[in-house]
Order: C-alpha cells, then structure tokens, then sequence
C-alpha cells in the first residue's frame, strides 16, 4: 500500500536489481513508490492510481515504453521520465515528442534520477498552478474545470482546446491555429474535428456557467473566449 501523504513514484522497469535501487533510493528521499516489470497494464495502473511521476524504461515485456508514453499522454499530464539504453538521438527525441518530460541514459546514477524527479515535480507544479479567469478556474494536473464549487472532466483535447483560448481572452483562433496547438504531433485533421471538439466542449461548460456562451464562433475564421454575450 502507497502513502498518499507522499508524492508517489511509479518505476515501470523489467531489470530488477536496477528497479530495486531505484526505489531504495526514492523512498530514502520520502517518496512512495510502486513498480511493474512489464509493460502490461501500466496504463490502466496510471489510470486507477494517479502517480505524481512516472519512471518509464523504453524496452519493456509486454508493451514498449513509447507506446506507454503515447497512451498516457491521450489522456493524462502526468510528469514521465523515460530511460533507454538506446542512445540514438532519434529515441530519445521521439520519446519526448512523445510527450515525455526528461530522459535519462543507461547506466544512470540513482542520485542524480533522484534529483531529475524533484527537479521535473518543481517544473510541473509551477506550471500547473490552477489558472482563474472569470468564472472559470482551470487545473491542468487534472485536466478540470472549476467554477465555484462545481467541476467538470474534460478531455485531454478538450482541455488543451480551452486552454487556448482561456488564455488569450478576446483574441480569435482559426481552426488551423488551434489545430496546430492542440495535435502537436501535426496529425491531420479536419476543420469539422475542431468543432465537433468545440461543440463537446460548450456543452460541458454550459452545465459549470449556464448563463452565458464562453466560447463564440466567429463566422468564417474560427473562435475566441469571451465572457459577455455577442
């Protein structure tokens, strides 16, 4: 059993001596931590469990680290360090394309993993401070809303398109803008995906502020966030 009182650690590693130092090291510097061998099911674990961090090794039984990566990213910000022993520059920039956070090589030594993880915890959490804006408070660590005392899950694209705009009060997006904002992987999709996302996400919000449209068309060119009514 995991102390919550304690940022949690998840080490996803197949070598077990390495994995076993790892988290000595980790717990002596107050964190809990979890491990699995394989692949297999760290997904669903993430899911259930909600770690702080994420230690990924790139080649795992059962399903390889990239593949973890990319799966968690869908729909979780949670901070992933991966570690290789591939030194090729094309994994490790994959991997943080992938939306990783840090990398470190093999062999690496558990100190310094130990500072990557406090030093990759410090980055997220100044940058995942709830953001307020009018009546809506984002939380980006959970991919929520908040207005007032009720919140609302959205999607990880959801999330990313609100963000967008919540940020740039005013200012009009195009479709292409948000686009290429939301899928940083440049994969292509249609205007009609953006507004099916658009429409999803104002029927959500309508249900935190009901008395207002937060998020207005702009004919022909795209949207922007605003408070007062058009």
């Amino acid at each position: 059993m995991t102390n919550r009182n304690k940022p949690l650690i998840l080490i996803v590693e197949d070598e077990e001596r390495l994995a076993t130092l790892v988290a000595d090291y980790l717990k002596a510097a107050d964190f809990s931590v979890h491990r699995l061998k394989e692949g297999t099911g760290a997904v669903e674990w993430t899911r259930g469990e909600q770690p702080d961090l994420i230690l990924l090794d790139l080649m795992l039984p059962g399903k390889d680290g990239l593949t973890i990566c990319k799966e968690i990213r869908a729909e979780s910000q949670v901070p992933i360090i991966m570690a290789t022993a591939r030194i090729e520059e094309i994994d490790r920039l994959l991997g943080l394309e992938l939306g990783a956070d840090d990398y470190v090589c093999k062999p690496y030594s558990p100190r310094e993993l130990v500072a990557r993880v406090k030093a990759v915890l410090r980055r997220t959490a100044q940058s995942s401070q709830s953001r307020s804006l009018g009546p809506l408070t984002l939380l980006p660590d959970r991919l929520r809303v908040r207005c007032e005392d009720r919140e609302i899950e959205l999607t990880a694209v959801e999330f990313a398109l609100l963000e967008t705009l919540h940020e740039s009060p005013g200012r009009i997006f195009s479709r292409d803008r948000l686009m290429d904002r939301i899928y940083k992987d440049h994969r292509v999709v249609s205007d009609r995906t953006i507004d099916s996302h658009v429409k999803k996400l104002r029927r959500k919000l309508a249900e935190l502020v009901p008395d207002r449209e937060l998020i207005h068309s702009v004919y022909g060119v795209g949207y922007r966030y605003e408070e007062s009514e058009d």
